[in-house]
C-alpha cells in the first residue's frame, strides 16, 4: 500500500504567495522530470485559450486528469507557457512523505487539502485564492490518480464547490469579475518500442507465478492471462477459492468482499455511490483517534490491514472494464 494515508492531527498547510521559488526552479523542471519520472518532453496545447482568461483578469481554475503521480510538476511546463506560476491543491499526505518535499511544496504554490475528513480553511482559502485572480488554482477533479490514458473517473464535487464560492466573492468585488475553469486533458505517450520495453517485466512476473515465459502470446494476451491469475490469487485469499465468471464481475464482488463488512462496521451499510466515496467515508470513520493516537496497540494493527484492504479495492476499481482490449495508448 502507498503511503497514502498519515494517522496524525491535521494542520493545514497554506502555500507561499512569493515568485521566488518559482523562478528559480523553472530552470530545473524538464530535468526533475526525467530523471525522476522520465518525462522526456511536454507538448501544451490550447496554451491561447488560458491566456485569453489570464489577459482577460479572470479567476481560474484549471481542472485536469490525474493519471500519474508527476501530473502537477507537468503542469508546470504550461506554467512556464502562459508566464505565470500557479496554486495546487493537493492531497496532505504528499506534505508528509520527506523534508525535502515538506519544505518545496508550499514555496511552489501548493496548499494542503485532508482527503480524510472536513477541510474548511483548504475549501476557504482555494476560494480566495482563485476570486482574486492573482494566479490560477489547480484541483484535480478525480481526487485520486487513475493510472490510465483516456478515461475518466467519476468527478468529485469539490470543484463546483469551490468554483461557485469563488465566483460568489469575485461577482461582488469592485469592479465585479467572473470565474472560469479550465479543464485540462494530461496524455502520456510512450517514445519507444512499448513491447520492448515490457517484455522483461511480463517475463519476471510469469518466474514468480513459477510459469515458463508465455512469449508466443501477445503482450496484450500476458497482460491478461497475468492479471487473470493474480486476481484468482486474491480470489482464493478472501473467498477461498477462485470465482466464477467474467473478468469484470469477478473484480466487482472481490471489491464487495473487501468493502461491504467494513461498511457495515463503521457506516452502518454502504453509503457511497462510487468506489472513491465508499473508500472516503471509511477512512473518515477509521482514522480520527487513530490520529489522536487512542487506539490500542491491536485494534491499531486491525485497522492498518483494513486500510490497506479498502486500498486494494480502489485499486481493482481503477481497472476500466475492456481498457486492455479497447486498443489503449503505449
Amino acid at each position: 500500500m502507498q503511503n497514502i494515508v498519515i494517522a496524525k492531527p491535521y494542520r493545514f498547510v497554506a502555500p507561499h504567495r512569493s515568485k521566488l521559488w518559482w523562478y528559480l526552479f523553472r530552470p530545473f523542471l524538464g530535468l526533475y522530470l526525467r530523471k525522476s519520472h522520465w518525462v522526456i518532453a511536454v507538448e501544451c496545447r490550447g496554451v491561447e485559450r488560458l491566456r485569453v482568461s489570464l489577459d482577460a483578469g479572470h479567476g481560474i481554475m484549471l481542472a485536469p486528469n490525474h493519471c500519474r503521480p508527476p501530473d502537477p510538476m507537468v503542469l508546470g511546463h504550461l506554467s512556464s507557457a502562459v508566464g505565470r506560476p500557479l496554486y495546487v491543491i493537493a492531497s496532505w499526505h504528499l506534505f508528509m512523505q520527506n523534508a525535502l518535499q515538506t519544505f518545496l511544496l508550499p514555496r511552489l504554490g501548493v496548499l494542503s487539502i485532508y482527503r480524510e475528513g472536513s477541510d474548511r480553511e483548504a475549501l476557504k482559502t482555494a476560494m480566495q485564492l482563485t476570486a482574486e485572480a492573482e494566479r490560477p488554482l489547480v484541483i484535480f477533479p478525480e481526487g485520486v490518480i487513475s493510472r490510465h490514458n483516456d478515461k475518466l473517473n467519476n468527478l468529485m464535487e469539490g470543484t463546483a464547490l469551490m468554483a461557485r464560492g469563488a465566483a460568489k466573492q469575485r461577482a461582488s468585488a469592485n469592479p465585479p469579475g467572473k470565474v472560469v475553469v479550465h479543464p485540462v486533458a494530461i496524455r502520456y505517450s510512450f517514445d519507444g518500442d512499448v513491447r520492448a520495453a515490457i517484455t522483461p517485466v511480463l517475463r519476471d512476473i510469469e518466474q514468480r507465478l513459477s510459469w515458463h515465459a508465455h512469449e508466443h502470446l501477445s503482450v496484450e494476451e500476458r497482460i491478461a492471462k497475468i492479471g487473470g491469475a493474480l486476481l484468482t490469487l486474491k480470489e482464493i485469499e478472501y473467498f477461498g477459492a477462485a470465482q466464477p465468471g467474467e473478468f469484470q464481475d469477478r473484480l466487482d464482488r472481490l471489491i464487495d468482499r473487501l468493502l461491504v463488512p467494513l461498511e457495515a462496521e463503521w457506516l452502518k451499510g454502504r453509503r457511497g455511490k462510487d468506489i472513491v466515496q465508499r473508500v472516503k467515508l471509511l477512512r473518515i470513520a477509521m482514522l480520527p483517534d487513530m490520529a489522536a493516537g487512542t487506539v490500542a496497540k491491536s485494534e491499531l494493527h486491525r485497522r492498518w490491514r483494513h486500510l490497506a484492504d479498502i486500498y486494494l479495492a480502489q485499486q481493482l476499481a481503477f481497472d476500466p472494464p475492456g481498457y486492455l482490449s479497447a486498443h489503449p495508448t503505449p
